[in-house]
C-alpha cells in the first residue's frame, strides 16, 4: 500500500473501536505501512494526522514491539504533534513505552528504548503537563513521568511542583490522578 493509498484509507477511520482496530491490524499484518503511517501522523497540520495517530495507538496497544524499528522517528517527532485528537494517542503511546520499559516482566522494549528516547519522551511529557492540554494527555504524562522518576532523581521533584501548582485550577480528573501520583511519590 502506498502512502497515497493509506492516506485515502485513513478517511474511513473514525472514533469507533472497531474501525481503529481494523486498521491497526492492517498495519500489524503489513509492517511496511508503518513508515508511511508515521509520515502522515507527523504531518501535524493535516487533520488526517489525527486518524493516523489513532491507528498507530491501537497498533501499539495490540503489538507494542512493532514500534521498535521506528522508535527514533517516533520520539524525534512527538513534540511536534499539536492537534488535540492526535496529542492524546501520542501521549498514550509514550505511556505504553514507559510502562513496558519499567515493567517487572520481560519486554523487548527494555532492550531498545535508549536514553535519547527516554529524554525525548520526558521532554514531551513535561510539555504536555505545563501546556494547555486536556486531562487525558496530562494523565498519561503523569504516569510516564512517575515511572521515569524512579530512574532519574530530578523528575519527581519537578513533577511535584507542577502537580501542586496546577492542582486547584485543573479538573476533577486531573486532581484524582495527581493525588494518586503524589501519594506514590511520597511513599
Amino acid at each position: 500500500m502506498t502512502k497515497a493509498e493509506l492516506y485515502k484509507e485513513l478517511n474511513y477511520v473514525n472514533h469507533s473501536r472497531e474501525k481503529r482496530l481494523k486498521y491497526a491490524y492492517l498495519v500489524i499484518d503489513n509492517p511496511e505501512i508503518i513508515t508511511p503511517l508515521l509520515e502522515i501522523l507527523f504531518d501535524v497540520d493535516d487533520k488526517i494526522s489525527c486518524r493516523a495517530a489513532w491507528v498507530f495507538e491501537f497498533m501499539c496497544g495490540e503489538k507494542l514491539e512493532a514500534i521498535i524499528p521506528h522508535l527514533n522517528t517516533f520520539t524525534k517527532n512527538i513534540s511536534k504533534v499539536h492537534l488535540d485528537p492526535a496529542v492524546r494517542p501520542v501521549a498514550k503511546i509514550c505511556e505504553y513505552l514507559i510502562k513496558a520499559n519499567y515493567s517487572k516482566t520481560d519486554h523487548l522494549i527494555k532492550t531498545h528504548l535508549t536514553e535519547t528516547h527516554k529524554e525525548k519522551i520526558t521532554e514531551a511529557c513535561f510539555d504536555w503537563m505545563i501546556s494547555d492540554q486536556k486531562i487525558a494527555p496530562k494523565a498519561y504524562a503523569m504516569n510516564a513521568l512517575y515511572l521515569l522518576g524512579l530512574e532519574y532523581d530530578w523528575i519527581h521533584p519537578e513533577l511535584i511542583i507542577i502537580l501542586e501548582r496546577d492542582f486547584q485550577i485543573q479538573s476533577s480528573g486531573f486532581k484524582a490522578r495527581a493525588k494518586q501520583i503524589l501519594k506514590k511519590i511520597k511513599r
